[in-house]
């Protein structure tokens, strides 16, 4: 049966303007964390649509050429790891996604978040929704935004910083990244709060 992704419209017909936004890049301990907000319209016809981690490369790609020739309105934000040390990845990421929004034009009349935290200081109400990457067609396409945008970045990355394996975990603390982490050390833009790289620094200072 048919993977089938619920449109916005059907739970908010009251709205003309949804943002569907959501974040990935929490779990790395390296690269940016990148958010994504997408205001699509009713009538998208975007097929396939879903939690951007269950969709291959290239599905992901394809989707988002989609996404963002359909879109009403969409924006990617960045934080960086230093910008993640500062605040931490929690705040970072809220940040990034509230910095999406604010720069949507048009401005939504209605932000729906993926996860259970809304970021501070939106112009416009905002609920947050479990799993709404993967049950509501906005929120996916600001996943697949999202994904797209950081795994991009981090292939580039990949080639400024051989050795660790870059481009096949983005940055996730697998073990061929904790392996090379430990073997070469820690670069500017590994996360230095982040348990291995602080570790692998504070053994370094000793």
């Amino acid at each position: 049966m048919p993977y089938i992704i619920r449109r916005l419209q059907d739970d908010y017909p009251q709205y003309q303007l949804v943002a569907g936004v959501d974040e990935v890049g929490r779990g790395p301990i390296f690269g940016p964390v990148v958010a994504a907000a997408v205001i699509l319209p009713w009538d998208h016809g975007i097929g396939g649509l879903r939690d951007s981690k269950k969709l291959s490369a290239s599905k992901r790609v394809a989707l988002a050429v989609a996404i963002k020739t359909k879109a009403l309105a969409y924006r990617v934000e960045v934080m960086s790891p230093a910008q993640v040390d500062e605040l931490n990845i929690l705040q970072a990421s809220l940040t990034a996604m509230r910095l999406a929004v604010l720069a949507l034009a048009p401005q939504p009349e209605l932000a729906l978040i993926d996860g259970n935290k809304v970021p501070q200081g939106l112009p416009c109400p905002a609920k947050a929704v479990v799993g709404g990457d993967d049950c509501l067609d906005g929120i996916a396409a600001a996943s697949i935004l999202a994904k797209v945008h950081r795994d991009a970045l981090i292939d580039e990355l990949a080639l400024q910083y051989p050795g660790y394996g870059l481009a096949q975990h983005k940055g996730y603390p697998t073990k061929q990244h904790l392996e090379a982490l430990t073997r070469l050390g820690a670069t500017p833009e590994h996360r230095r709060s982040f348990a291995p790289v602080r570790k692998l620094l504070e053994s370094v200072d000793e």
